[in-house]
């Protein structure tokens, strides 16, 4: 008599929901170029056709992919498929990113330790390639930084922010770009307390001022020594709790 191997429990069938085939298919005509970025979904009626499923399995799976930033669903229109980019894979991990530095203390070091080795290769590249046009882009920011002393920390963080982006452009590189962003992101937006703190802006902005004079003057190794220092100092405040006052 067939007996039934247990080490085969692993081949069961198991049957899946309608939404997640409907969603399978759904991706595969977004990968294959079917549908191309800017392009409006089949309406739900036709895809109900196509895939011989009931409205609600082509609703959840369009949400799904809504929610995957694939397709925008947009009240009253129908859905377009969105335009991906490293940026916008990017822009889905924020909360997942929020959550892991809240969770767990110690990524916020690990971090740290990314963005520092990430911007010291960056700025030996920028330094290398930077054009005058780039090298006036980032000397307009840090005056526009300068400008914001003295009032909201927000504005000021922002252009601190767009000034490290900048930098990251030079290398034409949009993942590069894009890592970046995110990284910056996710430092600044969910640490903003600890970036701001009193007599400390002045040293910021003459450091940004040194690191575009080095890249101005195409010296890959003092580009790298002088980001090294402007981290160093910077990230070190990173460490403190929320609500807790960096040294002076």
């Amino acid at each position: 008599m067939f007996q039934l191997d247990s080490g085969h429990e692993g081949e069961k069938i198991v049957r899946r929901k309608l939404s997640d085939q409907v969603l399978d298919k759904l991706r595969h005509m977004i990968r294959s170029r079917e549908l191309r970025a800017g392009d409006y979904m089949p309406s739900e009626r036709a895809l109900m056709e196509r895939f011989g499923v009931g409205r609600p399995a082509v609703r959840e799976a369009l949400q799904s992919l809504h929610n995957a930033g694939l397709i925008t669903i947009s009240h009253g229109e129908r859905s377009r498929v969105n335009e991906i980019t490293a940026g916008t894979v990017l822009d889905q991990t924020d909360e997942i990113a929020r959550l892991l530095l809240n969770a767990v203390p110690s990524n916020l070091e690990h971090l740290k330790q990314a963005r520092r080795m990430f911007e010291l290769g960056i700025v030996r590249v920028a330094a290398e390639n930077a054009t005058d046009a780039d090298v006036a882009e980032l000397r307009e920011l840090v005056q526009r930084q300068r400008s914001l002393l003295g009032g909201d920390p927000v504005p000021f963080i922002e252009v601190d922010m767009a000034f490290h982006t900048r930098i990251a452009d030079i290398v034409a590189n949009p993942i590069i770009s894009a890592v970046s962003v995110a990284m910056l992101r996710w430092l600044f937006q969910y640490h903003t307390s600890l970036l701001h703190w009193s007599n400390n802006e002045e040293i910021t902005l003459t450091e940004h001022d040194c690191i575009v004079d080095v890249i101005a003057a195409h010296d890959p190794d003092k580009a790298v020594e002088t980001m090294r220092g402007h981290l160093n100092r910077s990230l070190d405040f990173y460490s403190f709790g929320d609500g807790e006052t960096p040294p002076r």
